[in-house]
Parts: C-alpha cells; sequence; structure tokens
C-alpha cells in the first residue's frame, strides 16, 4: 500500500538483559538465529508496506550494517541520546508523510495484526499477558483510548497492556512534546483526539531473559524442516528440524524439534537435542550433552557429558565438559567470551561479557564483566 508507512523504532539498548545487550542493541539478539528486528521487518513487508524507517541509536552501526544487508530499501533516522521513544519517533519526522505504523523493533509483531492497524486511522495495539504489571495497562471506553497506567501496583490477566505498536496521522506526531509514546498518548488524549483500541492477534516481548527463551519457542513453532548439512544415518530426527549448510550431525544424535541449527556446525556423537532450541553458526557441541530450551549464539562450544536447559549462551562462549544449569525459570545467562571449566554447576546465574570461570564451582550470583572466578 502506497498510502501508509512503517517506523521501527530501534535505538534503544534493552537493559533487563544485560549482558546480553552489553555488547549489541535489544533489536540485534537472535531469536530463532535472526535479529529480532528481522523477523518485525518481514512482518512488515507481509502486511504490504514498502516505506519503512528505521530509528537507530544505541550500537547503531550493528544495526545499520544489518539493514544494508536486507533485501529492501530501508530509510535510517538517527535518535543521537535515548531519550524515549516518542522522541526517537520525532527523529525521524523528515521520512513521514502519510498515515504511519510505529512499532517496537524489539517485539515480536505478526503481519495480520499489522494489517489491523493499517486499516485504522489512529490507533494503539493492545493485547493480553501474564504479567501486565510490566507493561502500561491500557483503560478504555467504546473502543477507544481513556488512559494508560504504567507499570500498575495491581493488575490482573484480564488487563489489556499497550504493545507499543500504533497508527498515527501526521498531524498528531506533529504534536510530539513529549519523549514517551505513553505520555504522547495520553497528550492526544487529554487534548481529545480520537485512539481506537485494536487487539492484537499475536505479539510478543522480551523484557527479560526468559521472556527471549519464551519468545524464541514461539517462533520455532513456524519452522519448517530443511537440511543442508550431513547426517549421520543412525541420527533420529523428529519434528520439524533445521540444518544449515556445512554443518555436521554425528551418529546416534537425537534432535527433536522444533530446533534450528545454524551453517559450519558440529554437532558430535551422541548429542541430545530438544525442543525450543537455537544454535548458532560455527558452533560445536561434544558426545554425550543435553541441550533443550536454549540460545546458543554464533562461535560456541559445550563440552561433553553437560546438561545445558533453559539457557541463553553469547557468541564465543567456551563451556568445558561436565557443565550442568539448574532450572529456575532460567538455568543461566552467559554474555560474550565467557569460559566456563568443567564440573561446573549454573544455578539460575547471570555471567558477564569475557568472564572466566575456573573449574569445579557452583555459580549461583551475579558476575560481573571481566571477572576471573578461582
Amino acid at each position: 500500500m502506497s498510502d501508509i508507512q512503517a517506523v521501527i523504532l530501534a535505538a534503544g539498548e534493552g537493559t533487563r538483559l544485560r549482558p546480553l545487550t552489553k555488547n549489541r542493541p535489544k533489536v540485534m539478539l537472535p531469536v530463532v538465529n535472526r535479529p529480532i528486528l528481522e523477523h518485525v521487518l518481514d512482518a512488515v513487508v507481509k502486511a504490504g508496506i514498502r516505506d519503512i524507517t528505521v530509528v537507530v541509536g544505541y550500537k547503531k552501526e550493528q544495526v545499520m550494517t544489518f539493514l544494508n544487508k536486507y533485501p529492501m530499501e530501508i530509510s535510517v533516522a538517527v535518535q543521537d541520546k535515548q531519550l524515549g521513544t516518542a522522541h526517537a519517533l520525532s527523529c525521524a519526522k523528515e521520512f513521514i508523510h502519510t498515515k504511519t505504523v510505529i512499532l517496537p523493533g524489539d517485539n515480536y509483531i505478526d503481519s495480520e495484526s499489522i494489517k489491523k492497524m493499517m486499516e485504522a486511522d489512529d490507533a494503539i495495539l493492545v493485547s493480553h499477558h501474564p504479567h501486565p504489571e510490566n507493561f502500561g495497562v491500557v483503560v478504555q471506553k467504546g473502543g477507544f483510548l481513556e488512559d494508560i497506567i504504567e507499570k500498575p501496583d495491581t493488575a490482573d490477566e484480564s488487563s489489556l497492556v499497550s504493545c507499543g505498536v500504533y497508527t498515527l496521522s501526521p498531524k498528531l506526531i506533529g504534536k510530539i512534546s513529549v519523549c514517551n509514546m505513553t505520555d504522547l498518548m495520553k497528550a492526544l488524549v487529554s487534548g481529545k483526539d480520537k485512539i481506537s483500541v485494536i487487539e492484537a492477534d499475536d505479539w510478543e516481548d522480551a523484557v527479560y531473559p526468559k521472556d527471549l527463551l519464551s519468545l524464541n519457542r514461539h517462533l520455532l513453532s513456524a519452522v519448517k524442516t530443511s537440511k543442508a548439512g550431513i547426517v549421520d544415518k543412525s541420527a533420529k530426527i523428529t519434528g520439524s528440524v533445521v540444518i544449515g549448510e556445512n554443518t555436521k550431525i554425528g551418529a546416534n544424535c537425537v534432535i527433536e524439534g522444533p530446533v534450528v541449527i545454524g551453517d559450519d556446525c558440529n554437532i558430535d556423537g551422541d548429542v541430545h537435542i530438544g525442543g525450543g532450541t537455537s544454535i548458532g553458526s560455527h558452533t560445536t557441541i561434544e558426545p554425550f550433552t543435553y541441550i533443550k530450551n536454549s540460545i546458543l549464539m554464533n562461535s560456541s562450544s559445550v563440552g561433553s557429558h553437560s546438561r545445558i536447559v533453559d539457557t541463553v549462551i553469547g557468541e564465543g562462549c567456551i563451556c568445558m565438559d561436565h557443565i550442568s544449569t539448574v532450572t529456575e525459570e532460567v538455568g543461566a545467562v552467559l554474555g560474550d567470551r565467557v569460559t566456563v571449566g568443567p564440573f561446573t554447576i549454573l544455578n539460575g546465574c547471570s555471567i558477564g561479557n569475557n568472564t572466566t570461570i575456573k573449574g569445579r564451582k557452583t555459580i549461583d550470583f551475579e558476575i560481573p564483566e571481566g571477572s576471573l572466578v578461582i
């Protein structure tokens, strides 16, 4: 549709996902081995929008490099200081000339919900969430927005929360005088502007690491089997499984989809990979290791006789043999280039980038980046 455009807000850091966002913006975190932002762009394009602007800020070079490789031209606006979502939108004003759908680049939203927003004049997208207290709860009357209560003390699962997706005319965008979109919505409603409330078909945000794992599971459910690597004839593969180019799956491996494995990986014999798992490219998994419901980013390795469950492992990590994660929502979160010695138990911990942990330890606390645990 030529009479509508999209602005994707991709300038933020995502501080609640540290240490994963210390080296990359939240929109570039991999889900099903692709940046969250790529899933958003694909949904916008599938909905029929071709005029797209992305607002970048925190570590903008990474986002701009990715956008240069995206298979269609994307306009880029820069938010020099991360002062809020409405301020980020105002940084794209020079590109806005018609009705605009505004989306966060770090949430998943399906194309059908975007189409609903394209049909509205001025609107806010809402959804149910099991933890509405972490979001802006929407108060509506007669299908129109009355108020947004940001992170209320009390809310139940019947509450509708803002998805951070809006449709606005250039006239209303021209009224931006605040930093955050919630405050902008409040100001517009106070000024008697009508904002329709539209319920999403499919939306998910990744606020914390456990949400990142949930989003990964959610998007894995749509993958279709594709095997480009070399799979040993004794390996047992069930469900939807993607195996990248030049990846080797060893003897007697068991892979239970949905699972995505990137390019140039080496999955040794007798490895068991359970559902909800994404393994990045150039990754090595040694024998007799079990992995389930986890994200392993590029160029990492897991030693033999390990058990990795409900865990996020950053880029370039080395997990030696006999590593075990203890599940309590999230078994462990490892930043980039973390080395974990053998016979280590990771119990709900967060480990900063460039940290080395010597073996035979139980880690159940947060470790700052650059640490040496002996």
